[in-house]
């Protein structure tokens, strides 16, 4: 379960945040996963919420926002919306497809708390 080394991360970006801008807790923390990212938004969401107590994110609502993946037909030449990188094309049924968009998984915004 990759997801547990991914809120790890998210919580030390936060806890990196927290330390540079003197914030004592964030009230929402807002992330965006892409769907072509690869991440498991509930086994993500579980995660963070284990991890969450006694750090700055302890008691904050969590966001997961979730994009949907964009890709560039080649023999097309368009640009396409995709739910899964195993997806044909929607116009011409192509599995050339190069992902653009809906590959990120990033911390959008943070509401916080003033120490």
């Amino acid at each position: 379960m990759h997801e547990m080394s991914l809120a790890g991360g998210i919580l030390r970006v936060v806890e990196d945040a927290a330390a540079r801008e003197r914030f004592a807790r964030v009230q929402r923390l807002t992330l965006e996963a892409g769907a072509l990212a690869g991440v498991e938004v509930r086994a993500l969401r579980f995660a963070l919420q284990a991890m969450c107590p006694g750090t700055c994110l302890d008691g904050a609502e969590i966001v997961i926002e979730q994009p949907p993946g964009q890709a560039w037909c080649l023999p097309c030449a368009a640009s396409v919306p995709i739910h899964s990188r195993t997806e044909p094309c929607p116009v011409c049924g192509s599995h050339q497809l190069q992902p653009t968009g809906g590959t990120e998984l990033r911390v959008r915004d943070l509401v916080v708390q003033d120490a």
